[in-house]
Protein backbone atom coordinates (compact mmCIF):
# COMPACT_ATOMS: atom_id res chain seq x y z
CA UNK A 1 0.00 0.00 0.00
CA UNK A 2 1.58 3.03 -0.68
CA UNK A 3 2.33 5.92 2.09
CA UNK A 4 -0.59 8.63 0.92
CA UNK A 5 -3.18 5.70 0.84
CA UNK A 6 -2.16 4.70 4.17
CA UNK A 7 -2.86 7.75 5.56
CA UNK A 8 -6.18 8.63 4.05
CA UNK A 9 -7.45 4.35 5.17
CA UNK A 10 -6.01 5.22 8.86
CA UNK A 11 -7.59 9.17 8.85
CA UNK A 12 -11.08 7.75 7.38
CA UNK A 13 -10.76 5.17 9.86
CA UNK A 14 -10.32 7.60 13.41
CA UNK A 15 -11.92 10.39 11.85
CA UNK A 16 -14.68 9.58 9.98
CA UNK A 17 -17.20 8.76 11.90
CA UNK A 18 -16.49 10.79 14.93
CA UNK A 19 -19.92 12.91 14.35
CA UNK A 20 -22.17 10.48 12.87
CA UNK A 21 -24.87 8.26 14.94
CA UNK A 22 -25.71 4.98 14.33
CA UNK A 23 -29.42 4.15 15.40
CA UNK A 24 -28.45 0.95 16.18
CA UNK A 25 -26.32 2.09 18.97
CA UNK A 26 -28.60 4.65 20.60
CA UNK A 27 -27.15 4.36 24.31
CA UNK A 28 -30.23 4.90 26.22
CA UNK A 29 -31.25 8.13 23.63
CA UNK A 30 -28.03 9.94 24.37
CA UNK A 31 -25.13 9.13 22.39
CA UNK A 32 -21.67 8.51 24.13
CA UNK A 33 -19.36 12.09 24.30
CA UNK A 34 -15.48 10.80 24.95
CA UNK A 35 -12.91 13.13 24.48
CA UNK A 36 -11.26 12.25 21.07
CA UNK A 37 -8.62 14.90 21.08
CA UNK A 38 -7.24 13.51 24.84
CA UNK A 39 -6.93 9.67 22.72
CA UNK A 40 -10.25 8.69 23.69
CA UNK A 41 -12.08 6.43 21.41
CA UNK A 42 -14.09 8.34 18.80
CA UNK A 43 -16.21 4.95 17.76
CA UNK A 44 -18.57 2.75 19.52
CA UNK A 45 -18.42 -0.07 17.21
CA UNK A 46 -15.98 -1.62 15.16
CA UNK A 47 -18.47 -2.99 12.82
CA UNK A 48 -18.60 -3.05 9.16
CA UNK A 49 -15.19 -0.97 9.19
CA UNK A 50 -12.28 -3.16 8.12
CA UNK A 51 -11.45 -6.96 8.51
CA UNK A 52 -10.67 -7.64 12.11
CA UNK A 53 -7.95 -9.59 10.56
CA UNK A 54 -6.54 -6.23 10.49
CA UNK A 55 -6.70 -5.00 14.15
CA UNK A 56 -5.30 -8.15 15.02
CA UNK A 57 -2.20 -7.53 13.47
CA UNK A 58 -1.68 -3.70 14.62
CA UNK A 59 -3.39 -4.65 18.41
CA UNK A 60 -1.88 -6.01 21.03
CA UNK A 61 -1.38 -9.95 21.51
CA UNK A 62 -3.44 -10.08 24.58
CA UNK A 63 -6.49 -9.06 22.76
CA UNK A 64 -9.18 -11.78 23.86
CA UNK A 65 -9.72 -13.95 20.29
CA UNK A 66 -13.46 -12.71 20.76
CA UNK A 67 -12.72 -9.18 20.70
CA UNK A 68 -10.89 -6.65 18.72
CA UNK A 69 -8.42 -3.82 20.04
CA UNK A 70 -7.09 -1.12 17.66
CA UNK A 71 -4.01 0.36 18.06
CA UNK A 72 -5.48 3.55 17.73
CA UNK A 73 -6.72 3.28 21.33
CA UNK A 74 -4.67 1.11 23.23
CA UNK A 75 -7.17 1.19 26.05
CA UNK A 76 -10.59 0.19 24.02
CA UNK A 77 -11.58 -3.31 23.65
CA UNK A 78 -13.91 -4.39 21.11
CA UNK A 79 -16.04 -7.42 21.49
CA UNK A 80 -19.62 -6.03 20.22
CA UNK A 81 -21.82 -7.65 17.31
CA UNK A 82 -20.34 -11.18 17.85
CA UNK A 83 -23.16 -13.00 18.86
CA UNK A 84 -21.11 -13.39 22.47
CA UNK A 85 -22.72 -15.92 24.69
CA UNK A 86 -20.61 -15.34 27.74
CA UNK A 87 -18.43 -13.02 28.67
CA UNK A 88 -14.48 -12.61 27.18
CA UNK A 89 -12.07 -13.95 29.61
CA UNK A 90 -8.50 -12.70 30.37
CA UNK A 91 -9.22 -9.04 29.57
CA UNK A 92 -6.47 -7.33 29.08
CA UNK A 93 -5.58 -5.29 31.92
CA UNK A 94 -5.23 -1.92 30.02
CA UNK A 95 -8.48 -2.22 29.38
CA UNK A 96 -10.71 1.27 29.96
CA UNK A 97 -13.69 1.17 27.72
CA UNK A 98 -15.10 -2.20 27.13
CA UNK A 99 -17.82 -2.43 24.56
CA UNK A 100 -20.11 -5.71 24.87
CA UNK A 101 -23.14 -4.54 23.30
CA UNK A 102 -24.99 -6.13 20.41
CA UNK A 103 -24.65 -9.76 22.02
CA UNK A 104 -26.52 -12.81 23.74
CA UNK A 105 -24.39 -12.58 27.31
CA UNK A 106 -26.57 -13.48 29.78
CA UNK A 107 -24.64 -14.11 32.73
CA UNK A 108 -21.21 -11.78 34.96
CA UNK A 109 -19.63 -14.65 36.26
CA UNK A 110 -17.71 -13.46 40.02
CA UNK A 111 -13.78 -12.17 39.02
CA UNK A 112 -14.80 -11.18 35.72
CA UNK A 113 -12.95 -8.18 36.12
CA UNK A 114 -10.06 -9.21 38.31
CA UNK A 115 -7.71 -8.90 35.36
CA UNK A 116 -8.53 -5.79 34.00
CA UNK A 117 -9.41 -3.13 37.58
CA UNK A 118 -8.50 0.00 35.26
CA UNK A 119 -12.64 -0.23 33.20
CA UNK A 120 -14.09 3.26 33.24
CA UNK A 121 -16.52 2.29 30.81
CA UNK A 122 -18.99 -0.61 30.60
CA UNK A 123 -21.08 -0.58 27.62
CA UNK A 124 -23.35 -3.55 27.53
CA UNK A 125 -26.31 -2.94 25.96
CA UNK A 126 -28.93 -5.20 24.21
CA UNK A 127 -27.47 -8.76 25.98
CA UNK A 128 -29.71 -11.47 27.87
CA UNK A 129 -28.74 -10.10 31.32
CA UNK A 130 -31.35 -10.64 33.92
CA UNK A 131 -30.55 -10.10 37.86
CA UNK A 132 -30.34 -13.45 38.91
CA UNK A 133 -27.42 -13.72 36.36
CA UNK A 134 -25.19 -10.96 37.86
CA UNK A 135 -23.17 -12.55 40.11
CA UNK A 136 -22.58 -10.77 43.54
CA UNK A 137 -19.50 -8.65 43.94
CA UNK A 138 -19.00 -9.08 40.40
CA UNK A 139 -17.90 -4.99 39.91
CA UNK A 140 -16.05 -4.90 43.10
CA UNK A 141 -12.68 -3.77 42.81
CA UNK A 142 -13.66 -1.57 39.79
CA UNK A 143 -14.19 1.92 39.63
CA UNK A 144 -16.67 2.34 36.80
CA UNK A 145 -17.72 5.63 35.74
CA UNK A 146 -20.22 5.05 33.07
CA UNK A 147 -22.58 1.61 32.89
CA UNK A 148 -25.00 0.94 30.20
CA UNK A 149 -27.06 -2.17 30.49
CA UNK A 150 -30.45 -1.01 28.18
CA UNK A 151 -32.42 -3.33 26.39
CA UNK A 152 -31.89 -6.09 28.82
CA UNK A 153 -34.08 -8.23 31.08
CA UNK A 154 -33.30 -6.64 34.41
CA UNK A 155 -36.44 -6.25 36.96
CA UNK A 156 -34.42 -3.90 39.33
CA UNK A 157 -31.48 -2.00 39.68
CA UNK A 158 -28.62 -4.79 40.18
CA UNK A 159 -26.82 -4.33 43.62
CA UNK A 160 -23.93 -3.35 44.56
CA UNK A 161 -23.04 -1.12 41.30
CA UNK A 162 -19.73 0.86 41.95
CA UNK A 163 -20.40 4.07 43.98
CA UNK A 164 -17.87 5.66 41.57
CA UNK A 165 -20.63 5.62 38.96
CA UNK A 166 -21.51 9.47 37.13
CA UNK A 167 -23.68 7.14 34.41
CA UNK A 168 -26.00 4.87 34.87
CA UNK A 169 -27.91 3.83 31.95
CA UNK A 170 -30.80 1.30 32.32
CA UNK A 171 -33.28 2.06 29.95
CA UNK A 172 -35.73 -0.25 28.19
CA UNK A 173 -35.59 -3.20 30.90
CA UNK A 174 -37.91 -4.42 32.91
CA UNK A 175 -37.77 -2.80 36.18
CA UNK A 176 -40.73 -2.35 38.24
CA UNK A 177 -39.13 -1.06 41.73
CA UNK A 178 -36.61 0.75 43.23
CA UNK A 179 -35.74 -0.71 45.90
CA UNK A 180 -34.03 1.22 49.24
CA UNK A 181 -30.46 -0.09 48.83
CA UNK A 182 -29.79 -0.31 45.16
CA UNK A 183 -29.15 3.40 44.60
CA UNK A 184 -28.19 4.34 48.60
CA UNK A 185 -25.06 6.93 48.99
CA UNK A 186 -24.23 7.11 44.96
CA UNK A 187 -23.15 10.74 45.42
CA UNK A 188 -21.29 10.83 42.39
CA UNK A 189 -24.02 9.45 39.72
CA UNK A 190 -24.95 12.55 37.22
CA UNK A 191 -27.04 10.51 35.17
CA UNK A 192 -29.80 8.08 35.61
CA UNK A 193 -31.34 6.93 32.24
CA UNK A 194 -34.66 4.39 33.37
CA UNK A 195 -37.42 5.13 30.65
CA UNK A 196 -39.03 2.52 28.94
CA UNK A 197 -39.46 0.32 32.32
CA UNK A 198 -42.35 -0.60 34.40
CA UNK A 199 -42.41 1.54 36.98
CA UNK A 200 -45.61 2.47 38.76
CA UNK A 201 -44.73 4.72 41.54
CA UNK A 202 -41.37 5.87 43.06
CA UNK A 203 -41.64 5.81 47.31
CA UNK A 204 -41.10 9.14 48.66
CA UNK A 205 -37.46 10.15 48.90
CA UNK A 206 -36.06 7.12 47.52
CA UNK A 207 -34.17 9.18 44.84
CA UNK A 208 -33.33 12.22 47.19
CA UNK A 209 -29.73 10.73 48.14
CA UNK A 210 -28.48 11.61 44.50
CA UNK A 211 -27.06 14.46 45.49
CA UNK A 212 -24.97 15.28 42.18
CA UNK A 213 -28.06 13.90 39.44
CA UNK A 214 -28.52 16.50 36.73
CA UNK A 215 -30.10 14.38 34.50
CA UNK A 216 -33.09 11.65 35.48
CA UNK A 217 -34.90 10.21 32.64
CA UNK A 218 -37.89 8.21 33.66
CA UNK A 219 -40.24 8.70 30.42
CA UNK A 220 -42.20 5.69 29.21
CA UNK A 221 -43.29 4.16 32.74
CA UNK A 222 -46.80 3.57 33.91
CA UNK A 223 -46.22 6.64 36.91
CA UNK A 224 -49.61 7.39 38.11
CA UNK A 225 -47.68 10.44 40.47
CA UNK A 226 -45.32 12.69 40.57
CA UNK A 227 -42.30 11.54 42.47
CA UNK A 228 -41.51 13.62 45.68
CA UNK A 229 -38.27 13.37 47.35
CA UNK A 230 -36.14 14.36 44.16
CA UNK A 231 -32.56 15.98 44.42
CA UNK A 232 -32.91 19.87 44.25
CA UNK A 233 -29.86 18.96 41.43
CA UNK A 234 -31.56 18.19 38.47
CA UNK A 235 -31.39 20.34 35.43
CA UNK A 236 -33.19 17.19 32.90
CA UNK A 237 -36.40 16.59 34.27
CA UNK A 238 -38.16 13.81 31.84
CA UNK A 239 -41.62 12.66 32.47
CA UNK A 240 -43.09 11.98 29.56
CA UNK A 241 -45.44 9.09 28.28
CA UNK A 242 -46.81 7.95 31.79
CA UNK A 243 -50.02 8.39 33.16
CA UNK A 244 -49.90 11.58 35.13
CA UNK A 245 -53.25 13.25 35.68
CA UNK A 246 -52.28 15.98 38.54
CA UNK A 247 -49.29 17.52 39.80
CA UNK A 248 -48.38 18.51 43.53
CA UNK A 249 -48.62 22.16 44.52
CA UNK A 250 -44.99 22.13 45.89
CA UNK A 251 -43.55 19.65 42.95
CA UNK A 252 -40.77 22.26 41.61
CA UNK A 253 -40.78 24.59 44.58
CA UNK A 254 -37.00 23.29 45.66
CA UNK A 255 -35.52 22.88 41.91
CA UNK A 256 -33.59 26.04 41.42
CA UNK A 257 -31.66 24.59 38.29
CA UNK A 258 -34.42 23.23 36.57
CA UNK A 259 -33.76 23.74 33.17
CA UNK A 260 -35.77 21.13 31.09
CA UNK A 261 -39.03 19.45 32.16
CA UNK A 262 -40.66 16.96 30.00
CA UNK A 263 -43.84 16.42 30.54
CA UNK A 264 -45.23 15.47 27.00
CA UNK A 265 -48.18 12.29 26.66
CA UNK A 266 -49.60 12.24 30.01
CA UNK A 267 -53.04 12.96 31.18
CA UNK A 268 -52.74 16.45 32.57
CA UNK A 269 -55.97 18.69 32.93
CA UNK A 270 -55.98 22.35 33.80
CA UNK A 271 -58.32 21.65 36.63
CA UNK A 272 -55.89 19.38 38.42
CA UNK A 273 -52.81 21.90 37.85
CA UNK A 274 -52.07 24.21 40.87
CA UNK A 275 -51.53 28.05 39.97
CA UNK A 276 -48.35 29.08 38.65
CA UNK A 277 -46.85 25.45 39.27
CA UNK A 278 -44.65 25.82 36.24
CA UNK A 279 -43.49 29.46 37.12
CA UNK A 280 -40.36 28.45 37.64
CA UNK A 281 -37.26 30.92 37.31
CA UNK A 282 -34.63 28.98 35.93
CA UNK A 283 -36.71 26.72 33.16
CA UNK A 284 -35.39 27.00 29.93
CA UNK A 285 -37.87 24.48 28.07
CA UNK A 286 -41.16 23.42 29.17
CA UNK A 287 -43.01 20.44 27.04
CA UNK A 288 -46.54 19.71 27.66
CA UNK A 289 -47.86 18.37 24.35
CA UNK A 290 -50.26 15.94 24.19
CA UNK A 291 -52.05 16.20 27.38
CA UNK A 292 -55.80 17.28 28.23
CA UNK A 293 -54.85 21.00 28.99
CA UNK A 294 -57.62 23.88 27.98
CA UNK A 295 -56.06 26.85 28.99
CA UNK A 296 -52.16 28.05 28.85
CA UNK A 297 -50.90 27.43 32.11
CA UNK A 298 -48.72 30.39 34.02
CA UNK A 299 -44.67 30.31 32.95
CA UNK A 300 -42.34 32.63 34.03
CA UNK A 301 -41.09 34.95 31.55
CA UNK A 302 -37.37 34.17 31.22
CA UNK A 303 -38.73 30.22 29.65
CA UNK A 304 -37.25 30.06 25.94
CA UNK A 305 -39.66 27.60 24.30
CA UNK A 306 -43.02 26.22 25.30
CA UNK A 307 -44.59 22.92 23.88
CA UNK A 308 -48.17 22.86 24.36
CA UNK A 309 -49.76 21.12 21.29
CA UNK A 310 -51.63 18.41 20.61
CA UNK A 311 -53.98 19.86 23.80
CA UNK A 312 -57.86 21.39 23.99
CA UNK A 313 -56.79 25.07 24.57
CA UNK A 314 -59.12 27.37 23.09
CA UNK A 315 -57.59 30.62 24.37
CA UNK A 316 -54.45 32.52 24.22
CA UNK A 317 -54.17 34.37 27.85
CA UNK A 318 -51.64 36.85 27.51
CA UNK A 319 -51.21 37.11 31.62
CA UNK A 320 -49.69 33.21 30.94
CA UNK A 321 -46.27 34.62 29.80
CA UNK A 322 -46.87 38.68 30.66
CA UNK A 323 -48.06 39.57 34.02
CA UNK A 324 -46.96 43.07 33.68
CA UNK A 325 -45.48 44.89 29.93
CA UNK A 326 -42.47 46.67 30.23
CA UNK A 327 -39.43 47.61 28.50
CA UNK A 328 -37.42 44.94 30.61
CA UNK A 329 -40.32 43.30 31.46
CA UNK A 330 -41.43 40.70 28.60
CA UNK A 331 -41.34 37.29 27.53
CA UNK A 332 -38.50 35.40 26.45
CA UNK A 333 -40.24 32.49 24.51
CA UNK A 334 -38.86 32.07 21.11
CA UNK A 335 -40.36 28.74 20.21
CA UNK A 336 -44.20 28.87 21.03
CA UNK A 337 -46.09 25.53 19.81
CA UNK A 338 -50.14 25.63 19.82
CA UNK A 339 -50.86 23.82 17.17
CA UNK A 340 -53.32 20.85 17.39
CA UNK A 341 -55.49 23.13 19.80
CA UNK A 342 -58.58 24.40 19.31
CA UNK A 343 -57.35 27.85 18.16
CA UNK A 344 -56.26 30.25 15.08
CA UNK A 345 -54.35 33.15 14.69
CA UNK A 346 -57.03 35.63 14.97
CA UNK A 347 -57.56 34.23 18.45
CA UNK A 348 -54.09 36.16 19.27
CA UNK A 349 -54.91 39.41 20.65
CA UNK A 350 -54.00 42.68 19.69
CA UNK A 351 -51.37 43.28 22.22
CA UNK A 352 -49.23 39.69 22.06
CA UNK A 353 -46.61 41.23 20.53
CA UNK A 354 -45.69 43.55 22.89
CA UNK A 355 -45.27 40.51 24.87
CA UNK A 356 -43.77 37.85 23.11
CA UNK A 357 -41.76 41.02 21.87
CA UNK A 358 -38.39 38.00 21.01
CA UNK A 359 -40.64 35.07 19.76
CA UNK A 360 -39.05 33.51 16.18
CA UNK A 361 -41.47 30.98 15.86
CA UNK A 362 -45.65 30.25 16.71
CA UNK A 363 -47.39 27.10 15.64
CA UNK A 364 -51.13 27.73 15.86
Amino acid sequence: MELNSWVIFVWLFTFGCIVCYDHDHDYGGIPLSFDHLAGEPSVYSLKDRSYSSWYRRTGSDDCPLECDCPVHWPTAVYCDHNKLKEMPRKLPPRTVYLYLQNNQIKHLPQNVFSNATRIHWLILDKNEIANDGISVNVFSGIRLIGLLMNNNKLTEIPIGLPKSLKQLRLSYNQIEKISDESLANFTNLQMLLLQGNRLQAIENGRLSGLISIIHLDLSHNQLSAFPQGLPSSIQMLYLSNNSLRSLPSKSFNHFDKLRYLRIAHNKLTSLKLPPAIFNVTSLVELDLSYNELTSIPEVHRNLQYLYLEANLIKAFNITSFCRRISSIEYSRIQILRLDGNKMTYSDLPSDWGLCLRILRHIYI
